[in-house]
């Protein structure tokens, strides 16, 4: 009669491969998670810096003459907005266009997840390499439903 106690090396080995099959099914559901916070952060902060090109135009009756993002920057900080973020959830610059002539639109991108300018088709989206595109006070392309 044996008196160890302990678990025996099919016990562990049972318990191992539960562990890894739990796992295998919850990463992908986080990592799915953490992008789409950083999409919803990246659709945040394109609100927030539109809201801010949107009260000077009414201050100054046109948008910003500006062609990219580091020169809004100055026209919209820190009045209309304290810090400007400087990027999207991926860390991607944004992708700032602006009508230099009679300031009449604006267009403010996040590149998505992979950080290269894609087709944009406007609508809805359903992959997080697509890009988000806020143009005139509204979305233009946005992300709906499960992304991959």
């Amino acid at each position: 009669m044996r008196s160890e106690k302990g678990f025996t090396l099919i016990e562990l080995l049972i318990v191992v491969a539960i562990i890894g099959i739990i796992a295998a099914i919850a990463v992908p559901n986080l990592m799915n998670a953490v992008d789409k916070g950083k999409q919803t952060k990246s659709m945040a902060d394109m609100k927030a810096i539109a809201g801010a090109i949107e009260v000077y135009a009414v201050d100054n009756n046109t948008y910003p003459r500006v062609t990219n993002f580091s020169s809004l920057a100055p026209f919209i900080q820190p009045i209309y907005i304290r810090v400007a973020p400087t990027g999207d959830g991926w860390n991607h610059g944004w992708v700032f266009t602006g009508d230099t002539t009679a300031g009449l639109d604006y267009t403010l991108t996040s590149l998505g997840k992979d950080g290269i300018a894609s087709v944009v088709s406007g609508g809805q989206t359903h992959d997080f390499d697509c890009d988000i595109v806020y143009a005139n006070g509204q979305f233009f392309q946005w992300p709906t439903g499960t992304q991959t």
